[in-house]
């Protein structure tokens, strides 16, 4: 399993919008992805629901987790974007 920390890059965080923007891009890939609070559980990043109960605010750190790097490393750039933008 590859991980990866990042920074929540959202001005509000992961709240509804960027959670469907990340979940979409989970479901395209069609490989499982989650995300995780630093000593939290992990989530189904293919969820938006999921993703939001999180919490992630802006400026939180989040760790992507994927079988695939590729699929890792979009999803990681995505939870660091600004996508209110």
């Amino acid at each position: 399993m590859h991980t990866k920390s990042v920074i929540v890059g959202s001005a509000i965080g992961l709240h509804a919008r960027p959670a469907a923007i990340i979940s979409q891009a989970v479901v395209d890939s069609g490989v499982p992805v989650t995300l995780s609070l630093d000593g939290g559980a992990p989530v189904d990043a293919g969820s938006a629901l999921m993703i939001m109960t999180l919490g992630a605010g802006n400026g939180a750190q989040v760790t992507v987790a994927s079988e695939d790097q590729a699929t890792l490393n979009t999803i990681a750039e995505l939870v660091q974007q600004d996508l209110d933008a």
